[in-house]
């Protein structure tokens, strides 16, 4: 009998939407074995409607889901926090009645958890992962929640698709590894089979996952929400976070070997910027539309797989953020905070975007299951700073002690003088009254204005340098090595295809396979104009919050440390005193200068850039130390400068490290060696034939 091959098809059944909807084989059903029609949409009131809550196979498939893992957050679980305000900086009441945007100047504390999404609680900082970017707004009208990622488009489309995700990228089921890794081949498989992804997978790819600092990289809201004035008019809008350090991210080589010498790299580095009182900052951002200007678009803003140019729509700053305070306890704040999409107020409300309403369900729900009680909203980090007062009572772990006999409403207790307790108030929350379209049916049905899975995948990769596209090439040769399943590398090779040709055919050769056909889109890609703000370097960000590694020896100038010292503060960038014993050395004169690390803990690539400030006779035992010869090597061939003196030209010939134009001599001055603190010599890439 012939083996069956497994080539690429494209006649996999498709929905209205272009989403694969697979048949054959048992039948797909509930717990309760009710047979599924179809496991890739929920139920809507129209195609471009909300969830319907009478969807029970989505509530009973999320539900399960949610209550999966204990306590460990099934998602997120691995991350860091700290608090801080926002200051609005641009009222906008003509957008919105939301209180913290009315008045300039006016602020409001805030928590912000960091995160990345595979991994476990136990896993690194470091992986190629999307990362969390959740703010809670304590505000005076209660307490909002802005819980987005660190990328502005996501994998799916359709909540009813999330659990199934997760399921596909989180350790294999039958041998329980890897761990915080997509490089297997049940998330290939599945990546494989929706279409829907691959911008995102564009993303995941790029140096975005990768980030050199948690305070180096932007958040985003990712779905379209609505602002709503106290006319009670409404206008779409996209939540954006700016960094104030601008964007960085590592290679993947340097990511890879950070995660062995600090898997806590990105924690810490948030800790001691925060102790050190270098507090992180971003502004919000709006991009605000109306329904007009969405309807025109060659996309629709209700997929949360798309996102909106910012040259269609220039994001407007009307705030900013700053993290001034570390959590007194991890536990207690960082562990226990409890982040809900439907945590909104007046003023701020939802669109119909089927992978946000389906959020709106899950995040309470999976709160409830992880915290133990329905009352974790009274745990210090997760209650508001304004009063609370409902008719909400008891319940396991119930620590306020309401007084008095109303418990319910509506009463007239308050006729024999008792307390009546709470009211509705007319300018409470309110949804806005009309709906994208008009409900005529209930339909388990994706839009057909979500078929185009392809064209801003196209935009996102034509939008980057060449230095990124590498990159991004390099990642998914790295990533489709790992599948063991020949027709999963090969059907994503047909998907990408319809990316980019030549994209595909890179990959391709990496891989060493014969690139197949693309798949037949559900709805043909077209070229949408690059976008420079979908590109890393195509802004150079300030030199603010980088480190400075300075590797010394007996015998070292101490002038030219102290220089060095001087310039990184002037520009508000640390320095680290790297030496053989973590004792320090002697200086030239006789003064000792403890050091802050041992060399062969603290490795080149913990350092945005190093320098070498060594003495003749002090060198010479380095030759023969390999965490000193790494520490050059790897400094080389990330790209980075490195700035040293005379006595360093043995160091730097033994690793082969040829002179370039980010070598700063530093008995010529320091301070060109700190200018390029933030900044890669890219060129060099081709040199050193290192992964990237």
């Amino acid at each position: 009998m012939a083996k069956k091959t497994h080539e690429p098809s494209d006649d996999l059944p498709q929905g209205s939407g272009g989403e694969t909807q697979q048949r054959g084989g048992p039948a797909l059903t509930t717990n309760h074995g009710v047979p599924v029609s179809d496991n890739q949409n929920s139920l809507k009131a129209g195609a471009r409607g909300p969830t319907l809550l009478e969807d029970f196979v989505l509530r009973e498939k999320i539900f399960h889901f949610d209550h999966e893992r204990i306590p460990e957050r099934i998602v997120h679980a691995r991350g860091t926090g700290a608090h801080g305000y926002f200051e609005c900086t641009e009222a906008i009441p003509e957008l919105t009645r939301a209180a913290l945007l009315q008045t300039k100047g006016e602020k409001v504390p805030v928590f912000v958890r960091f995160s990345t999404v595979a991994g476990s609680k136990g896993s690194k900082d470091t992986p190629r992962d999307v990362r969390g970017f959740a703010v809670k707004f304590y505000t005076t009208e209660g307490n909002w929640d802005l819980v987005g990622n660190n990328i502005p488009v996501f994998f799916i489309q359709d909540a009813m698709k999330f659990p199934d995700l997760v399921h596909a990228v989180k350790p294999e089921a039958d041998r329980g590894f890897p761990q915080a890794a997509s490089a297997h081949d049940t998330f290939w498989d599945f990546i494989s089979l929706m279409p829907e992804s691959m911008h995102m997978i564009m993303w995941a790819m790029s140096d975005r996952t990768l980030p050199r600092s948690l305070r180096m990289m932007e958040g985003f809201g990712v779905h379209t929400f609505r602002l709503v004035n106290a006319e009670g008019v409404a206008k779409m809008v996209k939540f954006h976070w700016k960094p104030k350090l601008g964007i960085q991210s590592t290679t993947w080589d340097e990511a890879v070997k950070i995660s062995g010498a600090d898997p806590d790299y990105h924690r810490r580095d948030l800790y001691e910027a925060i102790m050190a009182g270098n507090f992180p900052e971003w502004e919000l951002g709006l991009q605000v539309f109306d329904e007009d200007w969405a309807d025109a678009q060659p996309y629709d803003v209700l997929d949360a797989t798309k996102l909106i140019p910012e040259e269609d729509v220039p994001v407007r700053i009307v705030g900013r953020m700053v993290l001034d305070r570390y959590p007194d306890n991890f536990f207690a704040e960082t562990e226990q905070v409890a982040f809900l999409p439907s945590n909104v107020v007046p003023g701020i409300d939802f669109s119909n975007d089927p992978l946000l309403q389906g959020r709106l369900f899950s995040y309470l729900d999976t709160q409830k299951s992880r915290l133990g009680s329905t009352n974790f909203h009274q745990i210090p980090i997760n209650a508001p700073k304004c009063p609370m007062h409902n008719f909400q009572r008891d319940g396991l772990m119930q620590v306020m002690v309401p007084k008095g006999r109303a418990n319910y409403e509506p009463n007239s207790l308050d006729a024999a003088g008792e307390d009546a307790g709470p009211r509705a108030v007319d300018q409470g929350f309110a949804s806005v009254a009309r709906f994208a379209e008009p409900a005529t049916e209930k339909r388990r049905v994706r839009a057909e204005s979500f078929a185009d899975h392809f064209s801003q995948a196209r935009q996102f990769f034509a939008s980057q340098t060449e230095v990124e596209q590498t990159h991004m090439v390099a990642a998914l040769v790295f990533e489709l090595s790992k599948v063991q399943l020949p027709h999963v590398r090969l059907r994503v090779l047909a998907q990408l295809q319809n990316v980019d040709p030549d994209l595909a055919q890179r990959v391709a050769d990496g891989l060493g396979a014969e690139l197949p056909p693309a798949l037949a889109p559900a709805k043909p890609p077209v070229d949408l104009p690059p976008s420079d703000a979908l590109s890393i370097l195509k802004h150079t960000p300030p030199v603010t919050g980088r480190c400075l590694g300075v590797l010394v020896t007996d015998g070292a100038d101490g002038a030219m440390i102290e220089a060095l010292r001087t310039d990184a503060e002037a520009a508000a960038a640390t320095v680290k005193i790297i030496a053989a014993k973590v004792g320090g050395v002697t200086l030239k004169g006789g003064k000792r200068l403890p050091a802050d690390e041992k060399i062969d803990g603290a490795p080149s690539v913990l350092f945005d850039a190093i320098a070498l400030v060594v003495s003749e006779d002090g060198v010479q035992p380095l030759l023969g130390e390999k965490a000193a010869l790494d520490f050059v090597s790897d400094a080389y061939a990330h790209c980075k400068a490195i700035g040293h003196t005379a006595a360093a030209g043995p160091l730097l010939d033994k690793v082969g490290a040829a002179p370039d134009g980010f070598f700063c001599d530093l008995a010529a001055g320091t301070k060109p060696l700190i200018t390029k603190l933030a900044t890669r010599h890219w060129a060099r890439e081709q040199k050193v034939k290192l992964p990237v």
